[in-house]
Formats: C-alpha cells, sequence, structure tokens
C-alpha cells in the first residue's frame, strides 16, 4: 500500500492519547531535514495512561511495525510508511491496538 515515508518528528500516538517517539540510528536519508523510520529502528510511546480494570496500568511502550516498504530501503533496512500497519504494545507483549499517524512529510512517497 503506497504512503508516505514515516520519520523522525513525524506525529503518532497511540490508541490512548500517547505519543511516538521514532528512535533511529539512521542519519543519511533524510525527507525535510529529518531521519526516515526503518524497521530496524524503535518507536517508543511516552505519556499512555490506559489502565485495564481494577486500575492495573497497561500503557503502551512501543510501536511494533508489521509490513514495511516493499521497495524503499535505507541502509539495508524497509522504511516505514504513514500507512504501514503496527501495534502498540504494552509491558506485558499485549497488542492495544493500532497507532494513529496524523502527520507526516508530504513529498516523498513509498510502496
Amino acid at each position: 500500500m503506497p504512503g508516505f515515508l514515516f520519520h523522525f518528528g513525524a506525529a503518532a500516538n497511540c490508541p490512548h492519547g500517547g505519543v511516538v517517539n521514532v528512535v533511529t540510528s539512521n542519519a543519511r536519508v533524510l525527507v525535510s531535514g529529518q531521519p526516515v523510520a526503518t524497521l530496524a529502528d524503535q518507536c517508543l510511546v511516552a505519556g499512555c495512561a490506559f489502565t485495564v480494570p481494577p486500575g492495573k496500568p497497561q500503557p503502551c511502550l512501543k510501536v511494533q511495525w508489521q509490513v514495511p516498504s516493499t521497495r524503499v530501503f535505507v541502509n539495508g533496512q524497509p522504511a516505514i510508511l504513514n500507512t504501514s500497519p503496527a501495534l502498540c504494545l504494552s509491558p506485558e507483549q499485549a497488542p492495544q491496538g493500532p497507532p494513529i499517524v496524523s502527520a507526516t512529510q508530504p513529498r516523498v512517497s513509498g510502496i
């Protein structure tokens, strides 16, 4: 599925409102002056306040991307697209739902 390249600084949230932050080692390939995110990078969630009854905290901690780009590679790793399916995971690795990507750079797309 085509989409724009996801990058450091793109706006994304977990289903409960936590902010997704990209931790990337890529410093060579940039879009809009920001490093492109790849499947090898970590996407951590900050500020998720989700709890399950009876008040047990189950915040989203990280995003696990499932299907990256099939044709765009950065340093040998597939790039992440804003349309790539993913799941937010709790500390116990329980799926919490898909992240919501609300803004990325609008110039470079991939498949």
